[in-house]
């Protein structure tokens, strides 16, 4: 196996990280990872702004400004009891991004050796910008390697 070349100044491409195309910015994300988070340790599933204010540490009134767009986007609704529940939209969204969040971390711990907290937070920042292909291209060598 031969030695793979690394790019050279002549190669390296200089551009500015724009957010996936089509997807919500990092901040929306964020906050439908996050309330994801909170449902799944929650016995009874419930999350209210509070909750999600808490967990980010957050003002309520950011959180509630945040929940408002998500809400217009059509990707959670707010029962009238202030319960936050996803659309089938949003659910997909919001499993999508862990399930980055989840793969990356392995891949930082168990591949590129790094300790388990600076993988899980470097794995919250790159999750919003990866493609989809270098995605998949993660997720199939872990599979490989049997790590997940």
């Amino acid at each position: 196996m031969t030695k793979p070349q690394v790019p050279t100044v002549q190669d390296a491409v200089t551009e500015p990280v724009p957010p996936r195309a089509g997807i919500i910015a990092e901040s929306g994300e964020n906050y439908l990872e996050t309330i994801l988070i909170i449902k799944e340790r929650n016995e009874n599933g419930l999350v209210r702004a509070v909750d999600v204010a808490n967990e980010l540490g957050f003002s309520k009134p950011s959180v509630s400004r945040a929940l408002a767009m998500l809400k217009e986007r059509g990707l959670i609704k707010i029962a009238p009891s202030g319960a936050i529940l996803f659309t089938p939209d949003g659910r997909v969204l919001a499993e999508h991004v862990f399930e980055r969040h989840q793969l990356l971390t392995v891949f930082l711990k168990n591949i590129a050796n790094v300790p388990a907290d600076i993988a899980e937070h470097d794995a919250c920042r790159i999750e919003h910008v990866i493609s989809d292909e270098t995605m998949n291209g993660i997720r199939t060598y872990l599979k490989d390697k049997k790590l997940i």
